[in-house]
């Protein structure tokens, strides 16, 4: 009797454990860094506004705060794409991929912006390889 009380404690404690577990399709915070956070914020404001040079200059003291975060490299790639600059942006989406880690949203959707560059470059085949990996993540 001992040792099934045990068990079912130790059952309810692992279910609850497992509750307080992300979900898995619960996106990561992109920093706990407040400042960060803030300035991550402005930047996509900024953006949306299309004033993509104060994004440019937010993003860019976010990343002195924290220069291996992946979604700051990410956003400063889709402020790039906006500005007409597709390499840059190919090569910051790149960036922000190899700090990405395991997170398969963030490497995805990376892949789908280095795809939008290289389309917007011309590079139709280079663009679909990109599109085609965003799948595979």
């Amino acid at each position: 009797m001992k040792a099934i009380r045990r068990a079912a404690s130790l059952a309810a404690a692992l279910l609850l454990a497992g509750c307080a577990v992300l979900q898995p399709g619960t996106p990561p915070e992109p920093s706990r860094n407040t400042a960060v956070l803030a300035l991550l914020d402005k930047a996509q404001a900024q953006s949306s506004a299309g004033q993509l040079e104060a994004a440019d200059a937010s993003l860019e003291r976010a990343l002195r705060i924290e220069p291996r975060n992946p979604f700051l490299w990410q956003e400063l790639a889709r402020v790039r794409l906006g500005q007409g600059q597709y390499r840059q942006a190919e090569n910051l989406a790149a960036k922000s991929n190899a700090l990405a880690g395991e997170d398969k949203r963030l490497r995805a959707e990376n892949w789908r912006l280095i795809g939008q560059a290289r389309s917007r470059r011309g590079d139709q085949k280079g663009a679909q390889a990109a599109f085609e990996r965003a799948k595979g993540e």
